[in-house]
This record gives C-alpha cells, structure tokens and sequence, in this order.
C-alpha cells in the first residue's frame, strides 16, 4: 500500500489516503474512513505483530478464556448474538431461551395479555438500572423508540431524590399500571436497591400490588434474585456472571426494552453478530474494529493523550456519546497494566450530536487547544416523510453541515474519524454497538491493560460505603444529646475523618431539624452539634 503522509495537507493526496485507508462493507452497509487520522505508512508494517498478539487475545477470550484472574470470570457477551460461540451447549441452550422468553414476555405486554393487576394494559415502565443497566436501555430506547408506541418508558438511573421525586410523580396516575423493571446484576448495588425502595414505597401507598408488577434482571441467586422469586415477581431475567454491565446491551439490560418499543430484537443481535465477524478478521487492514484501535493509539501515542469527541449527525444518537463513555471509559481507564506497572491508562469521551455542536464547541474544536480528535457518525437515508420544501431539505443541510466541519477541522490540522452508515435501523445501532466494543478489546490489547474489570469502580463503592457506615456511627454518638466538635467526633469514631465527618452532619442537618448547632460554617473547627 502507498499512502501519502498524514501531515502532508493536499486535496489530491488526501484523495489518495481516503482511497487507500476507507473501510466499506456490503452486507451492513457502513463506511469507515480514517484517512483522516494520524496514520502513515511506517505504522502499517509497525503495528502487524501487535495486532497478530492482538487478535489471539481476542480468540482465546471469546473461546471461554479467564479474563479476570482476581474473579475467575469468563467475558462472553459476545455469545450473547451468536450463541454457537458459547463454550457449552448448556449456555447456548440457555441464550436461546432467554431470547424467546424476553420476546414472548414484551409481546404479552405489548398486546395485553399480561395485565396490571386492576385489570387494565399496562401503559408505562419504569427502568431502575444503574451505569450500563442504565445507559444501555436509554440508548436503545432513545435511537429505536417509534410514534405511537404503547408503553411509556421512564428511567432512574440515579439516586437524586429530586429526580426520584419528579419521575415518581409524573408517572403518579398511572402508577396502577406501570411494570418497574429493577436490574442489578449482583443484586446488591446501592443505587437501583434504594431507588427501587422508594418507587415501592409509592406504590404500595395507593395499595399497589408490587410483586404483580416488578420485574427483575440479576444474576441467578442474587439478593435480587431471590427476593424476586420469594415473592413470586411477574418475571426475572438472568444477567449471567460473564457480561459485564457496560457490556450488557445484548443481555436482558438491551434486548428487554428493545422489545418493549416493538423493536426486532434478533435484528439487532444479527447486526452486532454479522460487525463481530467482520471484526474477526486478522488482517488489520481489512478490520474496522482494528482501524479505529490504531487510529486511537496513534492519535494519542498509546496513552490516550487526546480526547475521543463522538458527533452523530442524527437526534436518535444523541445519547451515544454517554454510551461509549461509559464503554470506553471504564474499560481502558486503568492505573496498572497487565504487568503491574503504573500506566495511568485511559481515553477520555465527551460529545453531544451535530449540527447542534457546530453551534456549541466546534469553535474550540476548530481553532482552539489539539487535545482531541473527532468521531463523526453519519446516517445517508432521510426521513422519506420530510418533504423538499422551497428546494430546501433537512437532510441535505445536515450532511452539508458535517461535511462542512469535517473539512473545516482538517484544514486547522486536527484529526477526524468518519462512520457512514446508510440506513439508521435496529440493524445497523447493533452493529455501531459491536464496532466499538470490539475496537475497545483490541486496543486493551495494544496497551496491555485488562478492560473488563474495574477496581476504580470497586474503590469508589467502597470508600461510599465507609462513608454511609460512618454516618450511622455519628448519629448513633449523637443521639446521647452531648454537645461535640467535629474533633471530639472524631477522636470518638472510627479512623481519621473530620472532613468527611463535616460534610456528613452539613448534609444531615439540612435534612434534620432536630439538631442544634453552634459556630461558623465557614471555620469548621468552631463548630459544635448536639440532639435537641
């Protein structure tokens, strides 16, 4: 392959480039062209090997390989869309049959034959999922919800108790006939239990009947699980113990409301099967998954020095940026490698959808700071509904628009990937999905880190832990009415924690009368609290 230098800024060789480097596939009919990025042609016989290293990690992980020492555990969503990868016929057996289950349950819903226990169909769902339990359904219900569609689809996906509030409200009349779906793949997570908590309790207090409106998504013999079956819950979903949460889209988490906004669920899984097998392929060059790996790592230099600002020129995508944050974040965001060794490994995501940015930060994009390079995503089909008016037709000025930034970004020198897509279906969102989680396993790879665990995760949940069991001690202390600084708390409770101890009792005393207080908020160590 000849290939003009990246650095070289000529339309005729740009041309050349775009030639050279542009992925296309017939069957999905997507295009992805990274002509450009940084790329040259030294790169090209460079990277070979490491991609060859590559693509048997990635073998030997769909073939059922451990990809979590510290958990033993496996990573098979990909099995998920084609269930003759799985390691055993029990798991492919049982695949199918949650594929059927989750069809033949949305579709009872869907045309009422399962009814709310008054009697009535069923008109809203309510969706308490935290990270990808959470971002995966918006997403899906976002780019493939239709007009006309029977159920209405809230989410929680936060422990706010202004939000919880405003979304238990709004759905406050048709509460009788809401379906709450809680997922939580272990069973356990704070966030969807006491969201949870608090859409029963408001249930329950107009006599609502729970159990004959809950469903569950967890792991089998979870705490989720086994509350769910004690109390014989409309239905649960199994969230097996190899997929993980930001990787879950294909699961239950994605395929259950696809369902509900009368998407085809096995179009869906076909479109992030037939990208998987694109993505199979071990010559790098002819692989989108790979392209985009490389082009992240050369943008970057192997550190993710440059952030990933995702662009979909389509309102269905808007949520995609937030999507992949999660995905790409959480996967490649390391402290340690393989090895070890500090790394501080991670590539940062942020976008929103154009032409709305061009209007926002494109100004910065274009001429400011070149810590960045640019995803835009395309859709060539319109809306056949929209109509050509005084020679004027959206469609023809959205792409204008991304075309129009596109060169104009290129012209100040910085990078740009572009993914063309031809039709915006459930087709096509599954393979745009599969394209990205393929291209974050192959550039884990590269970088030498394991993307499916996440310790930082872990850390975070247990330092908030440690905080709420210290909240608990407090209250206890103070409940023997003793007037007490935040040293004297301290020096009474467990570890070394006034700080924390300070933003503990401002947020429980904004919440509780019951406290005197005395001293200036500004100087903490004045500060003394008793019981009233």
């Amino acid at each position: 392959m000849t290939l003009p230098d990246f650095s070289i800024n000529s339309p005729q060789k740009q041309w050349h480039r775009f030639c050279e480097l542009l992925w296309f596939d017939e069957s999905l009919k997507i295009w992805l062209d990274v002509s450009r990025m940084n790329i040259n042609a030294i790169d090209l016989n460079r990277f070979a090997p490491l991609f060859k290293k590559a693509f048997d990690a990635i073998d030997d992980l769909e073939s059922g390989s451990i990809a979590n020492q510290d958990e033993s555990r496996q990573v098979g969503h990909y099995w998920l869309r084609n269930s003759g990868l799985a390691p055993n016929k029990g798991i492919s057996d049982k695949i199918e049959k949650e594929i059927e289950r989750i069809h033949s349950f949305a579709n009872k819903i869907i045309n009422g034959q399962l009814k709310a226990p008054n009697g009535k169909n069923f008109t809203d769902v309510l969706w308490i999922g935290i990270g990808g339990s959470g971002l995966g359904p918006l997403l899906i219900v976002r780019a493939l919800e239709m007009s006309g569609n029977p159920l209405n689809i809230h989410f929680i996906d936060n422990v706010d108790p202004n939000g919880i509030n405003k979304i238990l409200k709004d759905i406050h009349d048709s509460l009788s006939t809401t379906l709450f779906v809680t997922v939580s793949k272990s069973g356990g997570t704070p966030e969807p239990r006491i969201a949870m908590e608090q859409a029963r309790f408001r249930l329950e207090s107009i006599k609502g009947n729970w159990p004959s409106q809950a469903v569950a998504i967890t792991m089998v013999d979870s705490q989720l699980d086994k509350l769910a079956r004690k109390e014989c819950w409309l239905n649960t979903f199994d969230m097996p113990d190899w997929v993980g949460g930001r990787t879950s889209i294909t699961s239950a988490v994605g395929l259950l409301p696809a369902a509900f906004v009368g998407a085809d669920i096995k179009k869906f899984l076909s479109g992030a099967s037939l990208m998987d097998n694109l993505t199979r392929n071990h010559d790098f060059l002819e692989n989108p998954a790979s392209l985009l790996a490389l082009a992240w790592w050369k943008s970057g230099e192997g550190k993710g020095s440059r952030d990933m600002v995702i662009l979909p020129y389509r309102d269905r995508l808007e949520v995609f940026s937030r999507y992949l944050q999660q995905l790409v974040m959480e996967s490649l965001g390391k402290r340690l490698d393989r090895n070890g060794k500090l790394v501080n490994q991670g590539l940062s995501v942020y976008g929103n959808k154009g032409s709305t940015d061009q209007h926002a930060y494109v100004q910065q994009l274009r001429d400011g700071l070149d810590n960045y390079f640019a995803t835009f995503i395309e859709v060539l089909t319109d809306d056949e509904e929209i109509k050509t008016i005084n020679n004027r037709n959206p469609g023809d000025f959205l792409s204008g628009f991304m075309q129009g930034t596109r060169t104009a970004l290129t012209e100040a020198g910085k990078q740009s990937v572009t993914i063309t897509i031809s039709k915006f279906d459930t087709t096509s969102l599954g393979a745009l999905i599969a394209l990205f989680e393929r291209a974050v396993s192959l550039y884990a790879e590269l970088i030498n880190i394991n993307a499916y665990h996440q310790p930082g995760v872990e850390a975070g949940k247990k330092a908030a832990s440690n905080i709420l069991g210290l909240k608990e001690e407090i209250i206890d202390l103070l409940s023997d009415r003793v007037s007490r600084s935040i040293s004297e708390i301290n020096d009474l409770t467990s570890g070394d924690n006034s700080e924390s101890i300070y933003f503990i009792l401002r947020h429980h005393l904004a919440n509780n009368m019951n406290y005197n207080v005395k001293g200036n908020w500004s100087k903490p160590d004045t500060l003394r609290f008793k019981l009233n």
